[in-house]
């Protein structure tokens, strides 16, 4: 080896140490996941509904801006809002809340199923929504959740369907624990207080249906009955 090469090594090797110690000298982070499942108070089993109870389809439900993405919502108290990299729910908000509400609504005993979109069941209702508000709030030590939901009676002769009423129904839940001194929230803690929060805004809108299902019903009976059986007058 000459002694150009060794000259040329040793002039290069403080570049390559100093590159290396760019690196980050951070510890490893596990991100936590959290579910969004709110526990419906009262019985334990569902209540078993009556035949005339009408079929509900509840469509896809929407997530307002900033509510489309797993990460905790938290709104500081100094009014900035922030979504949490390390700290998430297991499934985009909407989705989750989606599931509960359609689960919230069947086991209420109003309705003799509750459907997804593409069911073959004849759906006499149907719920609209969307997830506008899920979040924990620091200055307040509270969680809270807000649907926004269009109810309509589905029309059985293939016209459009009749809007019944539109409602938001709201929920808050208190934070547990000591408030931190740097103002922020325990991320367990508030996503705890947003489950609750959520059940108290689906209870909302349990209450918000059940108003408007008497019309609903009303307008299915002044339907005409739709006969499946009628069959071409001999010629």
């Amino acid at each position: 080896m000459s002694i150009a090469t060794n000259r040329r090594s040793l002039l290069l090797a403080p570049l390559v140490l100093g590159a290396c110690s760019v690196l980050p000298d951070r510890p490893y982070q596990e991100v936590q996941r959290f579910g969004l499942a709110p526990v419906r108070p009262g019985a334990p089993a569902p209540r078993i509904p009556g035949r005339a109870a009408p079929v509900l389809l509840v469509r896809t439900l929407r997530a307002a801006p900033g509510l489309d993405v797993r990460g905790l919502r938290m709104l500081a108290a100094d009014g900035q809002v922030t979504t949490e990299y390390w700290q998430e729910w297991a499934a985009p908000p909407a989705d989750l809340t989606e599931e509960a509400l359609r689960r919230w609504l069947m086991a209420s005993g109003r309705f003799s199923a509750v459907t997804l979109p593409g069911s073959r069941l004849r759906a006499d209702v149907v719920l609209e929504g969307e997830l506008t508000r899920l979040q924990a709030e620091a200055a307040t030590g509270l969680g809270r959740a807000a649907i926004a939901v269009l109810f309509l009676a589905e029309s059985q002769s293939g016209g459009d369907a009749r809007i019944l009423g539109q409602f938001t129904a709201e929920g808050t839940a208190p934070i547990a624990g000591e408030r931190r001194r740097d103002g922020k929230v325990d991320a367990a803690a508030a996503a705890a207080a947003m489950s609750a929060a959520l059940g108290a805004a689906l209870a909302g809108v349990e209450q918000g249906v059940a108003q408007l299902l008497p019309a609903a019903v009303a307008a299915s009976a002044s339907r005409p009955p739709v006969s499946h059986n009628a069959r071409s007058a001999p010629r």
